[in-house]
Formats: structure tokens, sequence, C-alpha cells
């Protein structure tokens, strides 16, 4: 009687356990909470909507039937990212100090360290070997011209003297933030015949290229702009 009464209790528990069991387990909002089906989404986080959107994906897919706009050209899902908003609260990862730390000299306001500084050690400016007829430093800077190219002298007339200024009078050329200015070959034909070019340097092949059209170069002072004679 004991052992029948036994085997009663045992299906009654097995009994139990089947219906509380994972699979036919729902919570109070009516979701089921069995995991044991993985997930098949591989996508990253960024641009998700752009990743679901598979009907757009398709059209531009197929390049046959599509003719690619200014309207319709979209970076690649995942290529460009939104700026992190830095300093808007803790949860984002990024508030507060903003990735900074709390302390140390790389937290303070300011640009930290000077450029080039390696924590103490020999800088690689310093380790570099110096080589003679290259110097390095202030006073050894190179010098840097505006460019006029012989192409923008085409509009000029024969036999009229022409440099910035006047280029720059008759919107042949756009203002530059340089006050010295070089003559060189541009990518064009030059065509202007017997005219004299004023700058303050000229390349070799643009002298050249004047002469050989009955033009004149004539070389300008850095600091007056007189015009050196000789």
């Amino acid at each position: 009687m004991v052992a029948f009464n036994r085997s009663i209790v045992t299906l009654a528990l097995l009994s139990t356990a089947g219906a509380f069991s994972p699979s036919s387990f729902t919570s109070s909002n009516g979701l089921n909470t069995k995991t044991t089906s993985q997930s098949t989404m591989t996508m990253k986080i960024f641009d998700w909507k752009k990743r679901g959107d598979t009907a757009t994906i398709e059209k531009l897919n197929d390049v046959e039937n599509t003719e690619f706009t200014l309207d319709n050209l979209t970076p690649m899902p995942g290529s460009r990212q939104n700026k992190k908003r830095k300093g808007r609260g803790i949860s984002a990862g990024q508030g507060a100090t903003c990735g900074f730390g709390m302390r140390g000299q790389k937290s303070r306001a300011g640009s930290g360290t000077r450029a080039g500084f390696e924590g103490g050690q020999q800088p690689l400016y310093r380790r570099l070997p110096k080589f003679v007829g290259r110097p390095t430093g202030p006073g050894h800077t190179k010098t840097i011209y505006n460019v006029i190219k012989l192409d923008e002298l085409n509009g000029v007339a024969a036999g009229e003297t022409v440099n910035y200024d006047s280029l720059l009078a008759a919107k042949a050329i756009t203002k530059s933030k340089y006050d010295i200015h070089k003559v060189v070959v541009g990518k064009n034909d030059f065509t202007a015949k017997d005219i004299t070019v004023q700058a303050h340097a000229f390349t070799a092949s643009a002298k050249e290229a004047i002469e050989a059209a009955g033009g004149k170069c004539q070389t300008l002072k850095r600091t007056t702009g007189e015009v050196i004679e000789g």
C-alpha cells in the first residue's frame, strides 16, 4: 500500500513539473520566457534602420534599372556613425568626465602636453640625425609663393605689362594670402604674345616660354615690390 501511494505521488510530481516546464510557461504579460532559440541578427548597432530597409537596398543594387542621382546616393550602412554626445549623463558612458578620467594632467583644461613631448624620454626630433645642408628650425623655413600660371595670362593684350594686381583687377585670378608671387607653367597652353610679366620669382620653364613668345620677365623685390634691374 505504501509503495502504491509513493507511485501516485511520483506521478503527480511529474505531471506538475510538465505543466510548469519552460516550453509552456508564460509570464504575466503573455510573452514566452523560453530562451532556447538563438537570434540570427548579426547587424551592427549603427544604422540599423538602413540595414532593415531591404527594399531600398535591393532597389539600389539593381544597377541596370536604377539611375543614381544626388538624391539617392547614400553611404553604406555602418560606414558613418553619429557623433558621440559627451557630458550628457553617466548612463551614456561618456558623461561627467567625458572619457578623460578624474585626475591627471590630461584631464585638465588645455592641451595637456606640447607637441613632440614623449613623457621625458628623448623625443623623435632629437633622436634623428641632422644632415649638413638641410637646416631645420626657426629661420630656415621654406619660402611659400602664390602661384600664377601661364594660362592665366592668355587674356593680356600684346605690349601690356601684367602683374598680380592687374590680374586681380581683371578677375583672371583670385585673392591670395601670400604677398610674394611666382609664375609657373600651367596645364593649358600659353598663347599671349609680347607681354611684360612682373613677379617675385619665375620658374625656368615659365621664363623660357614667356621669352619665346616675345615677352619679358621682370623680377620684383620682396620688400618694396620694385623692379630689380639687370
